[in-house]
């Protein structure tokens, strides 16, 4: 296979399918999801059987279990997925809303039109339901997608992206509206991320490796977030049971996720005694507490924490614990540290609270809440199809809006300019 032309191929096609679907009905985009959602019950014997192939193949290589459980698609997650797709059906369609229509001196009226980017490459490993999910958002926001999943579940992904396919058809959608990369040669990664003519966006999700890949490599726009290295600060004006059982909340409810928290700030004025208690919170849900020497003082078998755990996304039961002197000094070390995903203020004192909001540079900002809730689904988003560190073009959790763009139309009545 010459990769090269093969993507030359797949790019073009995007961008044909994607003009047809940037201008299809939120009716018919509907239809395609409920019939997608359909497909994937219906089919499901077959899809579970093409698993059954990638799982094998995992096994034979020696895949980690947390890593085949991942890639598994039960029953249950057949029905997830099903159900995703209904859901994001019912979300409200960006696309055509015009919103802040003004008239201007002038007498003609200016406003903004949301409007799809176009076509969206996404990059990602291990989960084959990313492939639904993906398929789906771009799908509602009116873009054309090429998926290029990971190689252990090529037939998991080809497998649902047939379904995808048909349900296009059945809407009257272009199949090319959706493409799933059928090669599992690495070169195909490079040629899609040098595809300016016809892809706007790549998105990568998956490890840092393969986000500093795509971040290095491609010649296209990224929407990406590296780490997530997460601060809950304690202020010495904080309701304590609260601050405790949002730190607690915040580090153990998952471990593995990009909004966990993995450094604790807690202010020296409260530190002997919130700290102690939540020592014992997380001794019971066997977390490491790594500290620097104050935090050490007071609880005694604490590791050191060393200039590098300031620095690191543990994405397990560890967490690295800092007394500061005041709300100054724990900005000042979220602003050095943090990876800009989600920061938290525990406080009483509203005053503070809006001076950290403003202060740290993050893509979202909390105050009295876990950093567990930065997330598409709780910011009411119906569904993310990623978090962005970024500050252009995507901001925290991207939905079906951060799928868009947005452009100006004018409305007149023959004006012209004087």
């Amino acid at each position: 296979m010459d990769i090269k032309q093969y993507m030359q191929d797949v790019g073009q096609q995007a961008k044909q399918a994607g003009q047809a679907l940037a201008n299809a009905e939120t009716a018919i985009k509907n239809k395609a999801l409920h019939t997608i959602a359909d497909a994937l019950l219906a089919r499901s014997a077959w899809l579970q059987a093409e698993n059954a192939k990638d799982l094998q193949a995992g096994r034979d290589n020696g895949l980690a279990a947390a890593m085949l459980d991942r890639l598994t698609l039960s029953d249950q997650a057949l029905a997830t997925m099903a159900e995703g797709l209904r859901q994001i059906a019912e979300l409200a369609d960006p696309i055509g809303v015009i919103s802040d229509l003004k008239y201007r001196p002038s007498g003609i009226q200016v406003g903004q039109m949301r409007v799809p980017l176009g076509v969206v490459g996404i990059i990602y490993e291990s989960r084959p339901n990313v492939t639904a999910d993906a398929a789906a958002l771009c799908l509602k926001s009116g873009n054309a997608t090429i998926l290029r999943g990971g190689s252990e579940a090529i037939h998991s992904n080809r497998a649902i992206a047939s379904c995808v396919q048909a349900g296009l058809e059945a809407a009257g959608l272009p199949a090319a509206c959706v493409q799933v990369i059928a090669t599992t040669d690495r070169a195909a990664v490079g040629e899609l991320l040098r595809l300016d003519d016809y892809v706007d966006v790549i998105i990568p999700r998956g490890g840092k490796g393969l986000i500093e890949r795509v971040s290095q490599e491609s010649s296209i726009p990224v929407i990406k977030h590296l780490d997530g290295i997460c601060h809950v600060y304690i202020d010495d004006e904080a309701e304590l049971d609260k601050a405790i059982a949002v730190a607690l909340n915040a580090k153990t409810q998952r471990y593995g996720t990009c909004n966990t928290l993995e450094t604790l700030l807690v202010a020296a004025g409260v530190a002997a005694e919130v700290l102690p208690a939540l020592a014992a919170c997380y001794a019971e849900k066997g977390v490491e507490l790594r500290g620097c020497p104050q935090t050490q003082a007071i609880l005694s078998g604490c590791g050191a924490a060393t200039e590098a755990d300031w620095q690191t996304e543990y994405l397990a039961p560890i967490l690295s614990i800092r007394v500061v002197d005041d709300m100054a000094q724990a900005i000042e070390h979220i602003n050095t540290y943090s990876s800009q995903h989600t920061d938290t203020i525990m406080t009483r004192n509203i005053t503070r609270a809006r001076h950290f909001l403003r202060a740290v540079d993050s893509s979202s900002v909390m105050v009295n809440a876990s950093t567990r809730f930065a997330d598409g689904f709780e910011y009411g988003l119906g569904a993310e199809i990623g978090i962005s560190t970024d500050k252009l073009h995507a901001r925290g959790p991207v939905g079906l809006e951060g799928l868009t763009s947005m452009k100006y139309v004018v409305f007149g009545d023959g004006h012209i300019r004087a």
